[in-house]
């Protein structure tokens, strides 16, 4: 059955409906999408989220308690847990069971800058992108633990191409090209409030990345997991392309999620304030979940212990660990188990009755996209540890006020200044920790503050002349 009849059967014919105007390059891009789309998924999809009574697992929120965290070493006790976990994760390392995943789909639209957002200059001082800063990072694990710690990242059908192209133009930074692989994001049609596939144009349809949990069956449908499990990966390190400060490495992290046998694991921070935009880590019943903070009850919100600490404190920064088995286990056909779309209501352009592109004024359609914390609940022994923000979270969202390029280097500014006093190189700072001069320390020197003190030793030490760190 062609693909043309396939569509017509499932009420979706209107997708070729102008095949007689198009000539060959559009007929085969208008084929292609097609194709990437499973009918029976979006017809469930349909009948459920769009024609049925919404998304299933409605959450009660009386049942909702905070999960319990592996807090920052503050005594001997916890001290030890940390340093036996550091120990361990850095064994892994060494065996090379860890690979490091990006997921850099986004371009940066909301930072007003034209290219995929990898590409975003982000450093103080030197201006490196942020693929940049990640690379140094993975290339200074590779040398301190002498494994070949292979990196993968997901881009999108928008700038896959662009992305190749600016690894190559850079040499890789460094790495070996054949340690980086690249693979796209899937796709959803997005459908109006009828369940219809919405055209774009005559030889399009509007297609759209199916979120940031779509990664997981991307890694599968790509052979990007079966390649990482070729080569005896075990432990997938995810992280999002706009965060420059997080730890792409963290052999404490890794061993934590080692010591419990974790299917999968997470870093969480401490809400700053009650409305703060990140997710809450609970518990459910016996399980792990993350309420968004839309959906958090401000009651629920707002509650605070004995002590007057946030009750739900511990705020999602997507910052992961995943064993490749729990991966596989996922996103397995015969799987009982699967991660859930979601639906939002978007202004979404579509093609006009005059056979134009227009773009609607009010959302005129549903996008489906999944999330990658839904996995959570079905993790075994689920972990979630503390970070601190400079330590591990700030990333560039928006062009200006909170998460934006300026906020990020005034943190990555705070972070080297609070290295450099660490080590008795004395740099003036303003009462919020803002340094006078201006710094940029490179990952390829040192990633932390432990192994910058390691580097410099305890005592007062003369910067060098390197490139590796500058001072203005």
């Amino acid at each position: 059955m062609d693909t043309a009849t396939r569509f017509q059967e499932e009420g979706q014919g209107h997708v070729f409906e102008y095949w007689s105007d198009l000539d060959e390059v559009q007929r085969s891009n208008l084929i292609a999408q097609a194709e990437e789309i499973d009918l029976q998924e979006l017809k469930h999809l349909v009948g459920t989220l769009v024609k049925g009574e919404g998304e299933d697992g409605a959450i009660d929120f009386s049942l909702l308690k905070p999960f319990p965290f592996e807090p920052l070493p503050h005594d001997e006790e916890s001290k030890a847990r940390w340093r036996a976990a550091f120990e361990r994760g850095e064994d892994a390392l060494r065996n090379g069971k860890i690979a490091a995943f990006t997921v850099a789909g986004g371009q940066g639209t909301r930072l007003g800058y034209s290219g995929p957002k990898g590409t975003f200059p982000v450093t103080p001082i030197k201006k490196k992108p942020l693929f940049q800063v990640f690379a140094e990072k993975i290339q200074a694990a590779r040398f301190d633990y002498d494994c070949d710690l292979p990196w993968y990242i997901m881009t999108s059908h928008i700038n896959h191409e662009a992305t190749e192209s600016f690894f190559r133009e850079n040499g890789y930074f460094g790495l070996e090209p054949g340690s980086v692989s690249f693979f796209r994001q899937g796709r959803m049609p997005a459908v109006d409030f009828d369940g219809k596939i919405i055209l774009e144009s005559k030889s399009s349809i509007a297609m759209s990345p199916d979120g940031h949990g779509g990664s997981l069956r991307a890694l599968e449908r790509s052979g990007a997991l079966s390649d990482m499990e070729r080569k005896g990966v075990e432990i997938i390190s995810y992280f999002q392309v706009d965060n420059p400060l997080v730890q792409a490495i963290d052999p404490a992290f890794i061993g934590f999620h080692l010591a419990a046998e974790s299917d999968m694991s997470s870093k969480m921070l401490p809400k700053a304030y009650e409305k703060e935009k990140l997710g809450h880590f609970c518990q459910l019943d016996s399980n792990l979940v993350v309420v968004e903070y839309s959906d958090m009850p401000d009651e629920l919100t707002s509650r605070r212990d004995s002590n007057g600490e946030l009750e739900f404190i511990a705020g999602s920064i997507a910052i992961h660990l995943i064993s490749t088995s729990f991966v596989r286990k996922l996103t397995s056909t015969d799987s009982p188990i699967g991660l859930p779309f979601h639906k939002a209501e978007k202004k979404i352009a579509c093609l006009s009755s005059s056979g134009e592109t227009v773009k609607p004024d009010e959302p005129n359609g549903i996008k489906f996209e999944m999330f990658v914390f839904d996995s959570l609940p079905f993790a075994e022994n689920p972990v979630v540890i503390e970070t601190t923000r400079l330590g591990d979270f700030s990333p560039v969202k928006n062009a200006e006020g909170v998460d934006s390029p300026a906020t990020s280097e005034a943190d990555q500014l705070k972070l080297f200044a609070q290295w450099l006093n660490a080590v008795g190189y004395e740099v003036s700072c303003d009462e919020n920790g803002l340094p006078e001069r201006r710094i940029e320390i490179s990952p390829l020197f040192a990633t932390t503050e432990d192994q910058f003190l390691k580097r410099f030793g305890e005592r007062s030490p003369s910067i060098p002349a390197t490139g590796d760190i500058v001072i203005e």
